[in-house]
């Protein structure tokens, strides 16, 4: 039995960080902290309720980076402060508004803001939450254990069961318990 210990994200040549917060939203120093972002902009006519503004997609819904860093502003426009930079490919984000071509996004710790549509992709991923959680080879607690994935580990989202999703990280591809991880909701089902 081969087992793949995957490890936390590596953001910057001396500074790996194994928790959540490490995918380095990273606030910038020009941002006050207290001041919050917009959350009454005008809704479009005929919008439904949870369903995008703009696209008429569900809100919430889940999507990641597109890009290796992405600026997530106060509010939707170039016009606005940056808050926050995401630095890590693929990072797994929730979209919780729309206006225009901007999106409101928060990630696994609930930091965000506005971010330009064109930053974002509809590749599900998800972010391991848990130190050494197990990759097995079905959705089974007694199945075999493929591999070992520490906290902040991303990996591409593919099947859901009711407790578990089908997760493909670092080469390895096993079941995880979806309490394990962020960038799927609990009842979510996916073939």
């Amino acid at each position: 039995m081969r087992q793949t210990f995957l490890r936390g994200l590596c953001v910057a040549a001396l500074l790996c960080l194994p928790t959540a917060g490490a995918l380095q939203a990273q606030e910038t120093e020009d941002a006050p902290v207290d001041e919050a972002m917009p959350d009454d902009l005008p809704v479009a006519d005929g919008a439904v309720a949870g369903r995008g503004s703009s696209t008429n997609l569900p809100v919430p819904r889940y999507v990641s980076l597109k890009s290796s860093e992405g600026n997530v502003r106060r509010g939707p426009s170039l016009e606005h402060r940056i808050d926050w930079v995401f630095k890590h490919r693929d990072m797994p984000l929730r979209i919780t508004g729309e206006f225009g071509h901007w999106r409101r996004v928060e990630d696994n710790e609930g930091q965000g803001g506005w971010i330009h549509y064109s930053l974002l992709s509809g590749v599900r991923t998800v972010l391991v939450t848990e130190a050494q959680t197990e990759l097995k080879a079905s959705p089974d607690e007694r199945a075999q254990v493929v591999a070992i994935a520490d906290e902040g580990v991303i990996g591409k989202l593919g099947a859901c069961k009711l407790d578990w999703c089908e997760i493909e990280a670092g080469g390895e591809d096993g079941w995880v318990e979806k309490k394990r991880i962020w960038g799927v909701d609990p009842e979510e089902l996916r073939d």
